[in-house]
């Protein structure tokens, strides 16, 4: 049996990405098996969903790289799809969701199985994820912040971190899986969460990737003082306009309207487009993980046994390739 490797520290930013998040799941492992620790985790959408069980673990130590592969390729993705009464009407009914704002499908599946894991794992709130560090501001003293889209204020949230600021709330109390429920609603599939603050506002959230699918710099220092360790990303992006998926399945239902070409153009570069044109930077190319994750689509939920080892494969290999050639000293010099 192989010696455990010594730990390294890193804080993680996941992207979203909707199912192609397996591929996320494979970099992870990988890293852990290189023997990085997550020290803090940033993630948007599917990304949240994995960090926030990524966090949960290492808050407890409680999960091995195995555990981590084998809880990712049992999933049954399907069962992710849970249609309200009107909504699950064929053609008629994903229509008459969009049309209304309400997404296809409820999304309630998803929410109870990551507040079942997290719970498994000794997590609720974001109180059970605090992250004993003096030198980050008091707001940011959490293992997990995942990025979501506030169209209610019009504006990027991150939680915990603006559960105070923004809704008047203690983070501390606050749920984690409903955290990361409001960062994966993507717009017209899932329903949009809602969160109150103590001021009686009803905010309307979803998706936080529509702002920031890959929020690659959302754990860098703002001090201007050299970073304690890495901060890796991990990126699902496709290459448009050849990996332009079909994101919102419901768009077809409505060609009786006319073209929506346009529509599904406009939404696909509102998630993807920003982020895109940020991993040009060097800086931010440097230490990312990309995982070519162009042959499954963002909302394939009725993958395949096989094509999720496929996707899981790349993204270990993708962060494999990268550990290589990673040099965190010629990083910093280079680049901080």
């Amino acid at each position: 049996m192989a010696e455990p490797k010594a730990r390294k520290r890193a804080d993680l930013v996941l992207s979203g990405g909707g199912v192609k998040g397996i591929g996320l799941v494979g970099a992870v492992v990988a890293l852990m098996e290189a023997g990085y620790t997550a020290q803090r985790v940033s993630g948007t959408s599917a990304g949240s969903i994995v960090g926030a069980i990524v966090a949960a673990a290492e808050q407890g130590r409680q999960m091995t790289p195995e555990q981590v592969k084998e809880l990712a390729l049992s999933l049954n993705y399907n069962d992710f799809l849970d249609p309200g009464p009107v909504e699950s009407v064929p053609l008629i009914g994903p229509s008459v969701a969009l049309l209304r704002g309400t997404g296809i499908y409820r999304g309630d599946h998803i929410h109870d199985w990551v507040r079942s894991q997290l719970k498994d794992l000794g997590v609720r709130t974001f109180g059970d994820l605090a992250y004993d560090n003096s030198q980050l501001p008091p707001e940011q003293r959490y293992r997990l912040v995942v990025t979501v889209a506030d169209v209610t204020t019009g504006q990027l949230v991150r939680l915990p971190w603006d559960y105070r600021r923004v809704y008047g709330l203690d983070p501390d109390e606050q749920q984690v899986a409903d955290a990361v429920r409001a960062s994966m609603s993507i717009p017209f599939f899932f329903r949009p969460a809602s969160l109150t603050s103590t001021a009686g506002l009803k905010s309307t959230l979803v998706d936080g990737g529509i702002l920031s699918n890959f929020p690659i710099d959302s754990l860098d220092r703002s001090d201007g003082k050299k970073p304690r360790w890495p901060t890796f990303g991990v990126t699902l992006l496709p290459n448009l306009p050849q990996g332009n998926d079909d994101l919102i399945p419901a768009l077809r239902a409505l060609n009786v309207l006319g073209s929506t070409k346009l529509l599904e153009e406009v939404l696909t570069t509102m998630l993807v487009g920003r982020d895109q044109a940020y991993l040009n930077q060097p800086w931010v190319r440097a230490r990312t993980i990309c995982v070519d994750s162009t042959e499954v689509g963002f909302l394939n939920f009725s993958i395949s046994d096989q094509q999720v080892e496929k996707l899981y494969s790349k993204g270990h290999a993708a962060a494999e390739d990268f550990l290589t050639t990673w040099d965190w000293r010629a990083y910093v010099d280079e680049f901080r």
